[in-house]
Protein backbone atom coordinates (compact mmCIF):
# COMPACT_ATOMS: atom_id res chain seq x y z
CA UNK A 1 0.00 0.00 0.00
CA UNK A 2 1.85 3.36 -1.43
CA UNK A 3 0.72 6.64 0.70
CA UNK A 4 1.10 9.82 -1.35
CA UNK A 5 1.19 12.70 1.02
CA UNK A 6 -0.03 15.78 -0.83
CA UNK A 7 1.27 19.25 0.89
CA UNK A 8 -0.25 22.68 -0.44
CA UNK A 9 2.41 25.56 0.73
CA UNK A 10 1.83 29.27 -0.80
CA UNK A 11 6.26 28.58 -0.65
CA UNK A 12 8.36 26.51 1.88
CA UNK A 13 8.46 27.45 4.78
CA UNK A 14 9.57 26.79 8.09
CA UNK A 15 7.01 24.57 9.31
CA UNK A 16 7.37 22.59 5.92
CA UNK A 17 10.74 21.91 6.94
CA UNK A 18 10.01 21.07 10.35
CA UNK A 19 7.20 18.26 9.19
CA UNK A 20 9.55 16.67 6.07
CA UNK A 21 12.06 14.93 8.51
CA UNK A 22 8.88 13.53 10.58
CA UNK A 23 7.06 12.23 7.01
CA UNK A 24 10.78 10.64 6.36
CA UNK A 25 10.77 8.92 10.11
CA UNK A 26 7.79 6.93 8.61
CA UNK A 27 9.71 3.96 7.91
CA UNK A 28 7.89 0.71 7.65
CA UNK A 29 5.35 2.45 4.76
CA UNK A 30 6.09 2.96 1.77
CA UNK A 31 5.21 6.61 0.76
CA UNK A 32 5.89 9.57 -1.70
CA UNK A 33 5.45 13.51 -0.89
CA UNK A 34 3.94 16.14 -3.19
CA UNK A 35 4.60 20.05 -1.45
CA UNK A 36 2.95 22.38 -3.63
CA UNK A 37 3.80 26.02 -3.56
CA UNK A 38 3.01 28.65 -5.87
CA UNK A 39 6.23 28.72 -7.88
CA UNK A 40 8.96 26.32 -8.45
CA UNK A 41 11.43 26.79 -5.55
CA UNK A 42 14.39 24.55 -5.15
CA UNK A 43 13.91 20.75 -3.46
CA UNK A 44 15.86 21.08 -0.62
CA UNK A 45 15.63 17.26 -0.37
CA UNK A 46 16.85 16.65 -3.52
CA UNK A 47 18.70 12.89 -2.18
CA UNK A 48 15.04 11.32 -1.10
CA UNK A 49 13.80 10.62 -4.37
CA UNK A 50 10.38 9.98 -2.61
CA UNK A 51 10.25 13.77 -2.37
CA UNK A 52 8.39 15.87 -5.14
CA UNK A 53 7.80 20.06 -5.79
CA UNK A 54 5.17 20.94 -8.52
CA UNK A 55 4.45 23.91 -9.41
CA UNK A 56 0.97 25.13 -9.38
CA UNK A 57 0.82 28.29 -9.47
CA UNK A 58 -1.29 30.93 -7.73
CA UNK A 59 -4.33 28.90 -7.09
CA UNK A 60 -5.90 27.62 -3.79
CA UNK A 61 -5.58 25.19 -1.42
CA UNK A 62 -8.13 22.76 -3.14
CA UNK A 63 -6.27 23.03 -6.46
CA UNK A 64 -2.99 22.12 -4.84
CA UNK A 65 -4.31 19.04 -3.04
CA UNK A 66 -6.22 18.05 -6.73
CA UNK A 67 -2.92 18.87 -8.68
CA UNK A 68 -0.73 16.68 -6.20
CA UNK A 69 -3.47 13.57 -6.09
CA UNK A 70 -3.54 13.34 -9.93
CA UNK A 71 0.57 13.33 -10.35
CA UNK A 72 0.40 10.64 -7.66
CA UNK A 73 1.26 6.81 -8.11
CA UNK A 74 -0.05 5.83 -4.58
CA UNK A 75 -3.28 4.15 -3.54
CA UNK A 76 -3.84 6.13 -1.05
CA UNK A 77 -3.83 9.77 -0.79
CA UNK A 78 -3.10 11.81 2.51
CA UNK A 79 -3.78 15.32 2.95
CA UNK A 80 -1.95 17.45 5.47
CA UNK A 81 -1.62 21.30 5.87
CA UNK A 82 2.15 23.05 5.63
CA UNK A 83 2.17 23.55 9.48
CA UNK A 84 1.26 20.07 10.52
CA UNK A 85 3.43 16.59 10.74
CA UNK A 86 2.53 13.09 11.41
CA UNK A 87 3.05 10.89 14.22
CA UNK A 88 5.40 7.99 14.19
CA UNK A 89 2.72 5.70 13.81
CA UNK A 90 0.93 7.84 11.55
CA UNK A 91 0.99 5.43 8.19
CA UNK A 92 0.61 1.75 10.27
CA UNK A 93 -2.59 2.82 12.01
CA UNK A 94 -4.10 4.04 8.90
CA UNK A 95 -3.24 0.80 6.91
CA UNK A 96 -5.59 -1.24 9.47
CA UNK A 97 -8.34 1.00 8.47
CA UNK A 98 -7.86 0.86 4.97
CA UNK A 99 -8.13 -2.88 5.43
CA UNK A 100 -11.72 -2.57 5.14
CA UNK A 101 -12.96 -2.21 1.49
CA UNK A 102 -16.18 -0.55 2.62
CA UNK A 103 -14.08 2.48 4.28
CA UNK A 104 -13.31 5.28 1.42
CA UNK A 105 -11.97 7.93 3.79
CA UNK A 106 -10.33 8.12 7.39
CA UNK A 107 -9.51 11.11 9.34
CA UNK A 108 -7.88 11.75 12.78
CA UNK A 109 -7.05 14.50 15.19
CA UNK A 110 -4.63 17.18 14.90
CA UNK A 111 -3.29 17.89 18.32
CA UNK A 112 -1.97 21.15 19.66
CA UNK A 113 2.67 20.44 19.40
CA UNK A 114 4.04 21.40 22.73
CA UNK A 115 6.46 23.43 21.96
CA UNK A 116 3.52 25.89 20.81
CA UNK A 117 3.27 28.93 22.96
CA UNK A 118 1.18 29.64 25.68
CA UNK A 119 -1.17 31.65 23.55
CA UNK A 120 -1.03 28.52 20.82
CA UNK A 121 -2.39 26.30 23.04
CA UNK A 122 -4.88 28.56 24.38
CA UNK A 123 -6.42 29.33 20.81
CA UNK A 124 -6.28 24.89 20.31
CA UNK A 125 -7.85 24.79 24.11
CA UNK A 126 -11.07 27.03 22.88
CA UNK A 127 -11.78 23.75 20.74
CA UNK A 128 -11.95 21.21 23.61
CA UNK A 129 -15.04 22.01 25.17
CA UNK A 130 -17.69 19.54 24.34
CA UNK A 131 -20.23 22.34 24.50
CA UNK A 132 -18.68 24.97 23.49
CA UNK A 133 -15.76 24.07 20.79
CA UNK A 134 -18.54 21.28 19.30
CA UNK A 135 -16.10 18.89 18.11
CA UNK A 136 -13.39 17.96 20.27
CA UNK A 137 -12.37 14.87 18.88
CA UNK A 138 -10.98 17.77 15.94
CA UNK A 139 -8.39 18.64 18.40
CA UNK A 140 -7.53 15.57 20.76
CA UNK A 141 -8.24 11.24 20.67
CA UNK A 142 -11.51 11.39 21.95
CA UNK A 143 -13.64 7.73 21.85
CA UNK A 144 -13.60 4.99 19.69
CA UNK A 145 -13.82 4.84 15.80
CA UNK A 146 -17.11 5.65 14.65
CA UNK A 147 -18.58 6.63 10.99
CA UNK A 148 -18.47 10.71 10.07
CA UNK A 149 -19.42 12.99 7.76
CA UNK A 150 -17.41 15.63 7.58
CA UNK A 151 -13.33 16.21 8.57
CA UNK A 152 -10.74 18.50 7.74
CA UNK A 153 -8.20 18.33 5.47
CA UNK A 154 -5.82 18.79 8.52
CA UNK A 155 -5.42 15.35 8.96
CA UNK A 156 -7.53 13.32 6.09
CA UNK A 157 -6.66 10.23 3.82
CA UNK A 158 -8.81 9.26 0.77
CA UNK A 159 -8.76 6.01 -1.59
CA UNK A 160 -7.32 7.43 -4.53
CA UNK A 161 -9.24 5.99 -7.34
CA UNK A 162 -12.39 7.29 -5.29
CA UNK A 163 -10.81 10.47 -4.77
CA UNK A 164 -10.51 10.92 -8.51
CA UNK A 165 -13.65 9.06 -9.03
CA UNK A 166 -15.61 11.59 -7.36
CA UNK A 167 -13.59 14.21 -9.19
CA UNK A 168 -11.14 15.95 -6.15
CA UNK A 169 -11.88 18.51 -4.55
CA UNK A 170 -12.98 20.40 -8.05
CA UNK A 171 -13.98 24.00 -5.70
CA UNK A 172 -12.54 26.97 -5.07
CA UNK A 173 -13.41 27.00 -1.36
CA UNK A 174 -10.96 27.36 1.38
CA UNK A 175 -11.90 26.86 4.02
CA UNK A 176 -14.85 24.45 3.41
CA UNK A 177 -12.84 22.27 0.46
CA UNK A 178 -13.00 19.30 2.88
CA UNK A 179 -17.13 19.85 3.90
CA UNK A 180 -17.24 19.66 -0.07
CA UNK A 181 -14.83 17.01 -0.83
CA UNK A 182 -16.69 14.39 2.40
CA UNK A 183 -20.06 15.22 0.86
CA UNK A 184 -19.01 13.69 -2.22
CA UNK A 185 -17.80 11.11 -0.93
CA UNK A 186 -20.40 10.26 1.51
CA UNK A 187 -23.01 10.20 -1.47
CA UNK A 188 -20.67 6.87 -3.10
CA UNK A 189 -22.20 4.90 -0.01
CA UNK A 190 -19.27 4.03 1.28
CA UNK A 191 -17.96 4.98 4.93
CA UNK A 192 -15.54 7.52 6.56
CA UNK A 193 -14.05 6.79 9.59
CA UNK A 194 -12.75 8.26 12.30
CA UNK A 195 -9.66 6.84 13.60
CA UNK A 196 -8.89 8.49 17.29
CA UNK A 197 -5.34 7.15 17.43
CA UNK A 198 -3.96 8.12 13.79
CA UNK A 199 -2.08 11.26 14.93
CA UNK A 200 -0.94 14.30 13.41
CA UNK A 201 0.38 17.79 15.27
CA UNK A 202 -1.39 20.72 14.28
CA UNK A 203 0.59 24.06 15.07
CA UNK A 204 -2.37 27.04 16.15
CA UNK A 205 -2.28 30.81 15.34
CA UNK A 206 -0.05 32.61 17.21
CA UNK A 207 -2.38 35.46 18.41
CA UNK A 208 -5.85 36.47 19.57
CA UNK A 209 -6.94 38.42 16.28
CA UNK A 210 -5.04 35.44 14.00
CA UNK A 211 -7.57 33.53 15.68
CA UNK A 212 -10.45 35.03 15.55
CA UNK A 213 -9.37 35.84 11.23
CA UNK A 214 -9.42 31.93 11.73
CA UNK A 215 -12.61 31.03 13.13
CA UNK A 216 -14.50 33.64 11.26
CA UNK A 217 -13.40 31.82 7.90
CA UNK A 218 -14.89 28.97 9.43
CA UNK A 219 -18.24 30.31 10.17
CA UNK A 220 -18.31 31.73 7.10
CA UNK A 221 -18.18 28.91 4.80
CA UNK A 222 -20.27 26.74 7.41
CA UNK A 223 -23.06 29.32 6.96
CA UNK A 224 -22.80 28.92 3.52
CA UNK A 225 -23.01 25.04 3.36
CA UNK A 226 -25.69 25.09 5.72
CA UNK A 227 -28.14 27.13 3.12
CA UNK A 228 -26.75 25.96 0.04
CA UNK A 229 -25.16 22.18 0.56
CA UNK A 230 -27.45 21.56 3.77
CA UNK A 231 -26.51 17.50 4.08
CA UNK A 232 -24.13 18.21 6.20
CA UNK A 233 -24.04 21.71 7.29
CA UNK A 234 -27.56 22.67 8.31
CA UNK A 235 -27.36 21.21 11.71
CA UNK A 236 -28.52 23.21 14.94
CA UNK A 237 -25.02 23.01 16.53
CA UNK A 238 -23.71 25.26 14.19
CA UNK A 239 -26.84 27.46 14.24
CA UNK A 240 -25.94 28.13 18.08
CA UNK A 241 -23.30 31.08 17.81
CA UNK A 242 -25.63 32.92 15.87
CA UNK A 243 -28.02 32.43 18.45
CA UNK A 244 -25.90 33.61 21.11
CA UNK A 245 -25.32 36.70 18.67
CA UNK A 246 -29.08 37.69 19.32
CA UNK A 247 -29.08 36.72 23.00
CA UNK A 248 -26.15 39.50 23.31
CA UNK A 249 -27.90 41.99 21.53
CA UNK A 250 -31.24 41.00 23.71
CA UNK A 251 -29.66 41.57 26.40
CA UNK A 252 -28.04 45.61 26.09
CA UNK A 253 -31.20 46.52 24.51
CA UNK A 254 -32.65 45.18 27.82
CA UNK A 255 -30.06 46.68 29.84
CA UNK A 256 -31.10 49.96 28.26
CA UNK A 257 -34.83 49.80 28.81
CA UNK A 258 -34.52 47.21 31.78
CA UNK A 259 -38.83 46.95 32.09
CA UNK A 260 -39.91 43.66 31.12
CA UNK A 261 -39.65 41.31 34.52
CA UNK A 262 -39.86 38.20 31.91
CA UNK A 263 -37.13 39.52 29.58
CA UNK A 264 -35.50 39.89 32.97
CA UNK A 265 -35.75 36.42 33.92
CA UNK A 266 -35.36 34.99 30.39
CA UNK A 267 -31.75 36.91 30.19
CA UNK A 268 -30.59 35.77 33.82
CA UNK A 269 -31.41 32.38 32.85
CA UNK A 270 -29.21 32.50 29.50
CA UNK A 271 -26.58 34.19 30.63
CA UNK A 272 -26.64 30.99 33.25
CA UNK A 273 -26.88 28.47 30.94
CA UNK A 274 -23.87 30.27 29.15
CA UNK A 275 -21.70 30.53 32.13
CA UNK A 276 -21.95 26.85 32.88
CA UNK A 277 -20.74 26.14 29.37
CA UNK A 278 -18.02 28.31 29.88
CA UNK A 279 -17.48 26.33 33.21
CA UNK A 280 -17.57 23.04 31.27
CA UNK A 281 -15.30 23.93 28.50
CA UNK A 282 -12.53 25.22 30.98
CA UNK A 283 -13.08 21.40 32.79
CA UNK A 284 -13.00 19.40 29.36
CA UNK A 285 -9.85 21.94 28.01
CA UNK A 286 -7.92 21.68 31.74
CA UNK A 287 -7.80 17.38 31.10
CA UNK A 288 -5.65 17.88 27.99
CA UNK A 289 -3.93 21.47 28.30
CA UNK A 290 -3.75 22.15 32.29
CA UNK A 291 -5.41 24.75 34.31
CA UNK A 292 -3.44 28.00 33.23
CA UNK A 293 -4.28 27.36 29.59
CA UNK A 294 -7.81 26.62 30.27
CA UNK A 295 -8.61 29.75 32.48
CA UNK A 296 -7.01 31.45 29.88
CA UNK A 297 -9.34 30.62 27.27
CA UNK A 298 -11.99 32.94 29.16
CA UNK A 299 -10.45 35.55 26.81
CA UNK A 300 -10.90 34.01 23.87
CA UNK A 301 -14.52 31.73 24.03
CA UNK A 302 -17.11 34.85 24.16
CA UNK A 303 -15.39 36.49 21.15
CA UNK A 304 -14.84 33.37 19.42
CA UNK A 305 -18.57 32.31 20.04
CA UNK A 306 -19.81 36.20 19.24
CA UNK A 307 -17.23 36.60 16.02
CA UNK A 308 -18.06 33.29 14.28
CA UNK A 309 -22.25 33.45 14.85
CA UNK A 310 -21.91 36.88 12.86
CA UNK A 311 -19.75 35.35 10.01
CA UNK A 312 -22.28 32.64 10.18
CA UNK A 313 -25.15 34.31 9.17
CA UNK A 314 -23.06 36.31 6.71
CA UNK A 315 -22.53 33.25 5.28
CA UNK A 316 -26.25 31.72 5.89
CA UNK A 317 -27.57 34.34 3.90
CA UNK A 318 -24.97 35.27 0.68
CA UNK A 319 -27.09 34.37 -2.14
CA UNK A 320 -24.29 34.45 -4.65
CA UNK A 321 -21.35 32.23 -5.11
CA UNK A 322 -18.27 32.41 -2.17
CA UNK A 323 -15.41 32.91 -3.85
CA UNK A 324 -12.65 32.04 -1.09
CA UNK A 325 -9.72 34.61 -1.10
CA UNK A 326 -6.06 32.90 -2.12
CA UNK A 327 -3.79 32.20 0.89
Amino acid sequence: MLFSIIIPVKSINNYVRETVPHIQALKTHKWELFIIPNSIEENEWADDKRITILESGKVGPAQKRDLGAMSSNGDIVVFLDDDSYPDVNFLKIAKTYFLNSNVIAIGGPAITPKEDSFWQHVSGAVFLGKLTGGFPERYVPYGPSKEIDDWPTVNLMVRRKDFLSVGGFDCHYWPGDDTWLCLKLKKTGKKIMYAPEMIVWHHRRAGFLLHLKQVGAYGLHRGYFARHYPETSFRFKFFIPSLFVFFVLVSIIFALSGQSLFLFLFILFGWTIYILAIVSSIYDSSKHEGLLVSLATLLYLPPTHFFYGIRFMMGFLRKGELVSKLR
